[in-house]
This record gives structure tokens, C-alpha cells and sequence, in this order.
């Protein structure tokens, strides 16, 4: 018989074997009368701040009357003899799990990823850093390993109905990552080594067989509609050196992550019915120092409870929206997450050790589509009749700054779509470029020194004299974020802060900085498939997955969703036993 227990215990407490035992014989008298003896396997760690008291939550199984031990799975890949071959397009969690999925049964994944390998892509990040300069194909968003190997490698996930997430943490495992993440209540890799683990799986999927083309940005689908319904057969890729070549395959798996914007223009043009708008988040990062979070959280005794960096997570609702932290980074970095030039995105991240002096995470507000819808409208309606506005000058409205850039100029503008699908990518964009035109380029600094301001002068409606030191490197520039970020999420993030503050006495600090802007953290779009095949809607073969999709969020669903798309795919070509 097997049980689960969980004990609590004070947090100095947890070096104490003979007291946890004790603790244990107790918690399973209470569910097991028998005399038999039983064996403890730890499994989970959780700390618990809450009222003023700093405690463990230790979760066990024990044992009785059979052996110990976690259940580990065995993997088994096929060698691909290419006989069935399924393009995957994008290398992120979605991609790289899909891929893995495909090669247990022996068929052929045929990678084609935009951005570069992590060893090249780490210099083009640097670059980022250093010199401002922002490579469209390879940066903190696109790249081998996705958007999530350079940003923190956070696996804690509330999706436990996509599929198993203890198989995603073991693939992980088996591919180098720390046997902890087994065990810990927030699992996390750390950016610093989640590269490596990502370069073992690639390794391993080219051994069997699979191929990865980087710098190869997918521009075109094929597709056949002479018989039947819109069949997507492949993908056209264009190379670094400008050359096209079609990849064709039994089925396309589409795991592009939410930053791949000229995707959605692709879809839109083959099947615009295939597109929905959805609710999404947009607001700002919060940076303080890291002694303040831990203090604030561990009320003082973080050093003698030998804890690490304390993490926070934070909801309210403002005027009928979530206002809310998301991807909380203790002891890490803020981090310029931008995919084109004349744009300021930022993200967090964390190393391993998460030993950094200051700990952030975005605080963004839920963004609806008829949110999006009305302040648009109203800023267009300005900028035609040429009137300074609430968000922006009529200039910068009337050059057409909604719409979507791509190679070959603005796309999807705000006039084609009036309301459409993809408004909230255009207003995404928009905001995007208006926290560009607010940060260090204008004022002859690097262009990726972003906005900033404390957040006491936030509240106050002032301008931040002077700025703290800050972990994000490309610099800061001190701004009004009060008076140029959107009306509806300036005022909610007001209303947020001031409610985090009563829940975490201190959050309102003179030391507290808000840095602009954070927009990435969904997608707006969600692109439509049938709920037992997986096939987007309107294009049979094709099988949106991951964050782009609009279908998952974060590296352990992203993977899940993958498996799950490969696994629909199987079912389909009748090799899925």
C-alpha cells in the first residue's frame, strides 16, 4: 500500500530527521491502522509565509508492505527511416517535445526554426545588451529552445489535464537537467543551464534521424485545395543567404511561440476564419531588491531557515479586470525581450542559483479584446482629425504605428481589420514602439534603454529624479510611465500596486522600479483547431501548438501541447501503437 503524507514543520526544523520521522509515524497512524512498518520517500518542498510564521510543507509517500522508490519512466525512440515526415516549425518546448513524441514511433520530424543554434544565439543576445542592436530571427524570443531557454526556465504549471507534467520534468532529467526538479514545489532549471539540456535533446533527435534547419524562416504554406478541403502539405522556408526551399511532409506542426507575428499574417491570408482574438496581459516589470522580497516574505529569518530567494505571487481585480504578477524572478535579472529594431520588450529571468541582488516580475493587467477594440478606435478617431491624444501624439497615430510590421512593410493595419482578430497584436505593436520612442534612442542613448520610473513617483504622478540601480544592463532612462502607457492599464496598475502592498507590507517602495514595457506574456490571438484531432480549423494537416496557438502558456503545457498535437498526428497516419 502506498500513502501520501505531508507534514509541517518550522523552517529550522528541517535538518531534524527524528522529529520528521515522528511527525510521519503520526500522519499515516491516521490513515493506516496496521502494525506494519513503512518506508519514506520524500517528494515535495513548499514553503509557507503566511501570517506572520515561516514554515515547511514536506510531502511524502510511505511504503507499506512494498518497496520504495519513484516511478521512473523508461524512454524508448524509434530510428526515423523517413518513410513518414511531419516539419515542425519552431525549436521551442512545443517543438522539441512534439519532435520527441514523433520519434517514439519512428517518424521523421523535420525542424525548421528561424533563429540560431544557443551557441550563436548567445552572442547575438549580448548584442542586444551591449550594443542595442536587436536581430529579428535571433534574440531572447526566437532561437533554438524558444523563448523560454534564455528567460528563466520556470516548469511549475497548474495543467495537469493536457497530459502527465511528471514526464515532461523526467524527459528533462534524462537530458541533463537537476534530478530536484522532481521534487520541488516550483521546479526551475535556470537560463544558465537549460541551453545545454536543450543542445542534448537536439543531439539526440538528429541521431535518430530528425534534421533541424536554423535561420530558415518559414514565409509561405503549400497548399493544395484542387480536391476537397484546404490541405496545408508544406512549408516554404526562406534561408539566411535569401533561397527558398519547399519542405514537404504528411503533416505540418505549427509551435512558432506568441512573439512570430508574420505567422498570423500567413494564416490570415490562407484562412482568416482560422483566427479569434483572446484575452491577453499587458503592464510593466517589478524590480526590488532582493533582500527587501526575502525579508518582506520570510519576515526577517530567511538566513537562519537557510532559504533561497523568496518568490511572491500576486492578484487582485481592478474595475472588473485581474491585475496580477506573472513570472516571477527571485535573486534574477529584467532582460530586453525585443524581436525587431525601434521596440523595447522586457522580461525576467533567473539563473539557477538565483543569487542575483535583486528579485522582479511582471505586474500586467488582463487585456480584453473589446478593450483593445475601444481605445483603439478612439486613438484613430484623434489621430484623423489630427488632436494630441491620451496615449500618443496624432503623428504617430497617422503613420500607421497600429499596424504589424514584416519584410515587405506594415501589414494587418488598424484600417483592414477594424475590429478584427489580430487588433490586439496591432495594438501589442503599437505599444510596443511608444515605450521604444520613450527610452534611451531618443535621447541619443542605447536603443534599448527602457523607460523607468520608481514606483512611489508612479503613484505620485511625478518624475523619478533619479533611478536605483537596476539589473537590466542596456540602461534606463527615467519617464512618466504614468502619463504614456494606456489610460485603462496605467490606472489599474495604480490600483493593483496599492492592494499587493497591504497583502505584502512594503511592496510600495522608494527602492521599488517599474521598467516598460511588459507585452509578451500570451498571445491576443488564438488560432483556432478541432478539439479531438488537434488540425487548425480550415486547413486540414496543419497543427497549431504551443503559445502561438494561443492553446498554452509556459515551457511544461507548451511541451504537453506539443506531445499532444504529435500524438493526434500519429493517430491520424494509424502508427500511434
Amino acid at each position: 500500500m502506498i500513502f501520501d503524507l505531508s507534514v509541517v514543520i518550522k523552517a529550522q526544523e528541517e535538518s531534524d530527521k527524528n522529529l520528521i520521522h515522528k511527525k510521519l509515524n503520526a500522519a499515516l497512524r491516521q490513515k493506516y491502522s496496521g502494525g506494519e512498518s513503512a518506508e519514506f520517500v520524500f517528494v515535495k518542498k513548499s514553503v509557507d509565509a503566511r501570517h506572520g510564521q515561516l514554515k515547511l510543507c514536506l510531502r511524502y509517500k510511505a511504503y507499506v508492505g512494498e518497496k520504495p522508490g519513484l516511478a521512473q519512466k523508461e524512454f524508448s525512440w524509434l530510428k526515423a527511416d523517413g518513410s513518414k515526415k511531419v516539419v515542425v516549425v519552431g525549436s521551442g518546448p512545443a517543438g522539441l517535445f512534439a519532435a520527441l513524441k514523433l520519434l517514439e514511433r519512428g517518424v521523421q520530424p523535420i525542424i525548421i526554426e528561424r533563429g540560431r543554434p544557443t551557441s550563436e544565439r548567445k552572442r547575438d543576445i549580448a548584442a542586444i545588451s551591449v550594443k542595442g542592436i536587436v536581430d529579428a530571427d535571433s534574440n531572447y524570443c526566437f532561437g533554438e529552445g524558444g523563448a523560454g531557454t534564455f528567460s528563466d526556465g520556470k516548469l511549475y504549471t497548474r495543467s495537469d489535464k493536457r497530459g502527465s507534467i511528471d514526464e515532461i520534468l523526467q524527459t528533462f532529467v534524462h537530458f541533463g537537467a537537476d534530478p530536484k526538479i522532481l521534487t520541488d514545489a516550483h521546479p526551475h532549471i535556470g537560463t544558465n543551464k537549460l541551453p545545454q539540456i536543450i543542445n542534448n535533446m537536439r543531439a539526440k533527435i538528429i541521431e535518430l534521424g530528425g534534421e533541424f534547419h536554423f535561420e530558415s524562416r518559414v514565409v509561405d504554406f503549400v497548399i493544395d485545395d484542387t480536391s476537397g478541403p484546404t490541405t496545408v502539405r508544406g512549408v516554404v522556408a526562406r534561408a539566411a543567404d535569401k533561397s527558398q526551399k519547399e519542405f514537404l511532409a504528411d503533416a505540418v506542426i505549427l509551435a512558432t511561440g506568441h512573439s512570430a507575428t508574420d505567422i498570423y499574417e500567413l494564416l490570415a491570408r490562407a484562412n482568416p476564419q482560422s483566427l479569434e482574438a483572446k484575452t491577453f496581459a499587458v503592464g510593466v516589470r517589478v524590480e526590488h531588491p532582493r533582500e527587501l522580497i526575502d525579508k518582506i516574505q520570510y519576515h526577517g529569518k530567511r538566513a537562519e531557515a537557510n532559504l533561497g530567494a523568496a518568490e511572491y505571487r500576486l492578484t487582485t481585480q481592478v474595475e472588473g479586470r485581474g491585475v496580477y504578477s506573472f513570472c516571477m524572478c527571485p535573486g534574477g535579472f529584467v532582460v530586453p525581450s525585443a524581436t525587431g529594431p525601434q521596440e523595447i520588450v522586457v522580461n525576467g529571468m533567473s539563473a539557477a542559483e538565483r543569487n542575483s541582488a535583486w528579485s522582479n516580475a511582471a505586474i500586467v493587467v488582463e487585456t480584453r479584446p473589446e478593450d483593445v477594440a475601444q481605445i483603439m478606435a478612439g486613438q484613430k478617431a484623434a489621430a484623423d482629425s489630427g488632436l494630441e491624444n491620451d496615449i500618443g501624439s496624432s503623428q504617430e497615430l497617422a503613420v500607421g504605428t497600429f499596424g504589424l510590421a514584416s519584410d515587405s512593410g506594415p501589414v494587418l493595419g488598424l484600417e483592414r481589420l477594424a475590429g478584427g482578430p489580430v487588433l490586439g497584436l496591432c495594438f501589442r505593436s503599437w505599444l510596443e514602439r511608444q515605450t521604444y520612442l520613450n527610452g534611451g534612442a531618443s535621447l541619443g542613448q542605447s536603443a534599448q534603454a527602457a523607460p523607468a520610473q520608481r514606483l512611489v513617483d508612479f503613484l505620485a504622478g511625478r518624475q523619478s529624479s533619479s533611478l536605483p540601480r537596476s539589473s537590466y544592463t542596456p540602461g534606463l532612462v527615467s519617464s512618466r510611465l504614468d502619463l504614456w502607457l494606456p489610460p485603462f492599464v496605467a490606472r489599474r496598475l495604480a490600483e493593483g500596486f496599492k492592494a499587493f502592498d497591504k497583502n505584502m507590507k512594503g511592496f510600495i517602495s522608494p527602492d521599488a522600479l517599474l521598467i516598460a514595457s511588459e507585452t509578451r506574456t500570451s498571445t491576443p490571438v488564438r488560432i483556432l483547431r478541432d478539439k479531438a484531432t488537434f488540425e487548425c480549423l480550415g486547413l486540414s494537416r496543419l497543427y497549431p501548438c504551443g503559445e502561438g496557438s494561443g492553446w498554452s502558456g509556459g515551457i511544461v503545457s507548451s511541451a504537453m501541447d506539443g506531445q499532444n498535437s504529435a500524438n493526434a498526428i500519429l493517430k491520424s497516419l494509424s502508427i500511434n501503437s
